[in-house]
């Protein structure tokens, strides 16, 4: 034992002090050299017990390959030309009757925690939006942002925080967002890698696929808020003052052009809507967004949607194409969701000729650059 710890380094002066014979087996313990701990120690993560942290990934990432295999299995099993008319509690128990039988297969046993967990995720699988489900409901989450399949960032309040919610792989992504497109008729690809929609909830989606996104696919779900906001809202908020609310509610009751300008996310849309609650009931209001967001409260509304190309290049009809027509249509006011290219010649044109008291939005840093940006 001695002469393994000299070999190690020890040094010679203190193995000469020693009294006892070098081949004794037992060296007096106070003359012995210090253990070489560092060396002979298994490190602290080898010994120490799992974190809470480690065992509730290490059984996400269980369930995660549980999921898997069971939605191969549903996709085998279920009826996919009967989902349509199915009701919840049928498809439910339908899940959970294919779930049970494959995990009894499998030999797999989990709690009632872990199996209601595992159900209601399928159900999210093929019925919803997959792992996005879980940030749609939670009404606390305004914008939800995809950086790729393991990177999911949610803004609540204002503030951006990474969320425990991550897809399998990029392919689970790539298939959620094809859900997504193909309800609204539209496509995403190589050949076109980029593509505005609509949830079904009215939320505003946009996503970039490979190989324009270079570390995965990029999602950006604007959520829609199902609570209208009023200019009262805005003064209790802060965002206004009484003065500001009393003097925007006249320039809209005596028909000025409105132009709301800001940078993404600072609130015009939401700003629009609550002036647009100044608008009398009885005038004709038509609206034109690229993707539908506006929430008018008044009963006479016409609302237009522009729309891209389709796989051949054709079909495409745009904000300007709406805004010519929208001219036709015998409006008392024009709103435009937001103005950023060459249809703001024909809004410029419809807040002149007529149709006072039209709102559009822009994006600009200030309203004195959104007059430079018009």
């Amino acid at each position: 034992m001695f002469s393994r710890y000299k070999k190690s380094g020890a040094a010679p002066e203190k193995a000469a002090k020693v009294k006892a014979p070098v081949d004794t087996p037992k060296p007096q313990p106070a003359e012995a050299p210090p253990k070489p701990t560092s060396l002979r120690r298994p490190s602290p993560t080898q010994t120490a017990a799992p974190s809470p942290a480690d065992k509730d990934r290490k059984r996400k990432e269980r369930l995660a390959e549980i999921k898997l295999d069971l939605h191969r299995s549903l996709l085998d099993n279920l009826n996919l030309a009967a989902l349509d008319t199915a009701t919840e509690s049928d498809l439910r128990a339908e899940i959970s009757s294919i779930a049970a039988e494959v995990l009894e297969e499998r030999s797999i046993v989990l709690n009632r925690e872990d199996r209601a967990t595992l159900t209601q995720e399928l159900y999210d699988e093929v019925k919803g939006l997959g792992p996005l489900e879980t940030l749609l409901k939670d009404d606390s989450v305004n914008d939800i942002l995809v950086n790729g399949p393991h990177q999911i960032f949610v803004e609540r309040d204002g503030k951006l925080s990474l969320s425990d919610v991550t897809f399998k792989d990029e392919k689970h992504l790539l298939r959620i967002i094809d859900k997504i497109v193909s309800a609204v008729g539209r496509r995403v690809d190589e050949s076109n890698p980029y593509v505005d929609a609509r949830l079904a909830d009215g939320s505003r989606f946009n996503a970039m696929v490979p190989p324009i996104a270079v570390d995965g696919s990029l999602v950006s779900i604007r959520k829609f808020k199902k609570d209208k906001l009023g200019i009262d809202d805005l003064v209790r908020f802060g965002a206004f003052s009484e003065e500001m609310a009393a003097y925007l509610q006249a320039a809209v009751a005596t028909r000025l052009n409105v132009i709301v300008s800001g940078g993404t996310g600072s609130g015009k849309t939401t700003t629009l809507n609550a002036l647009s609650s100044f608008i009398d009931n009885a005038e004709r209001i038509l609206t034109i967004e690229d993707t539908a967001e506006l929430q008018l409260q008044q009963t006479h509304v016409g609302r237009m949607e522009s729309r891209p190309p389709n796989v051949e290049g054709r079909g495409e009809v745009s904000p300007r194409d709406c805004l010519k027509n929208a001219l036709r249509m015998r409006p008392d006011r024009i709103i435009v969701g937001e103005t950023r290219g060459e249809e703001v010649i024909d809004m410029l044109q419809a807040m002149n000729t007529g149709h006072d008291g039209s709102m559009t939005t822009i994006h600009a840093n200030n309203a004195r650059d959104g007059i430079s940006r018009l």
